[in-house]
């Protein structure tokens, strides 16, 4: 739980922490078995199911145009095809996952879903604009976030002038999470507070190789100004019962399904 007064954005409106965020989805062992992806149409849709809140996936863009839900760059790992997202049309990439649980946009994510949140992540560059336009009605309901500092504000930015009411809730970049962690462990707490000012939620994997990132001061120093913190990619159910007790406010996890069922039970 925030201690802190500062207004939560609407994004977390749909119930207090902690909260799970399903990880691309939620693809059970036997949709697996029969071709289902993450990222697929029949993932996220699964999740919705199951009644996760919160899906967290990822943006590119196809050689027309088109925002789609997807992960990796190319289609080599969920289909074997070696080519790049961004030299395949919209309807090859519909006939490619038409046997991996479908293929859904961006566009299709936010109206087949209007209940779900979508913690997006801009994986590529030239999908920052179009995310940002896309979302701009939905603002209250979506996470902006990316690797690049530049593309999560252009993201932002671009919400913004396709007229949002409110600015997409959003997660830093890796160079500002790496300036806040060494903030933190060098105990210089007015640093890591700045490094946080403008954000909603801090994303962030436990550990970075061996740096540990998510630490009992680095908790503190985001409650204290309001900013929850989610940890990314947690599977084993032991990890997940460690880190509520420590008083994470959300677990980005690949078993939605397991985690729900921990977060319900507390």
């Amino acid at each position: 739980m925030i201690p802190s007064s500062a207004p939560r954005h609407p994004y977390f409106a749909a119930g207090d922490p902690p909260r799970v965020l399903a990880h691309r989805g939620l693809v059970t062992a036997e949709a697996a078995s029969a071709g289902v992806v993450d990222n697929s149409f029949a993932a996220v849709a699964e999740a919705h199911a199951v009644g996760l809140a919160y899906v967290e996936s990822d943006c590119h863009l196809t050689a027309d145009g088109v925002v789609v839900l997807f992960h990796d760059d190319d289609l080599a790992r969920v289909t074997g095809d070696p080519r790049r997202i961004a030299e395949v049309r919209l309807h090859e990439l519909e006939e490619v996952m038409s046997d991996h649980g479908g293929l859904i946009t961006l566009e299709q994510a936010l109206e087949a879903f209007p209940d779900t949140r979508f913690n997006l992540d801009v994986k590529a560059e030239a999908a920052a604009d179009p995310v940002g336009r896309l979302v701009a009605a939905q603002a209250h309901r979506v996470l902006l976030t990316s690797f690049s500092e530049e593309r999560r504000r252009r993201a932002l930015d671009a919400a913004m002038t396709a007229g949002a009411s409110v600015r997409p809730a959003t997660s830093p970049g890796s160079a500002t999470v790496a300036r806040l962690v060494a903030a933190v462990a060098t105990g210089v707490a007015p640093v890591a507070r700045r490094a946080l000012r403008g954000l909603d939620a801090l994303q962030i994997p436990e550990r970075q190789g061996p740096v540990r990132v998510l630490t009992p001061r680095l908790l503190r120093i985001a409650h204290a100004v309001g900013v929850e913190v989610h940890v990314w990619t947690v599977n084993d159910r032991d990890d997940m019962m460690r880190l509520l007790e420590m008083g994470v406010d959300g677990l980005v996890t690949d078993r939605g399904d397991v985690a729900l069922e921990l977060v319900n039970g507390r």
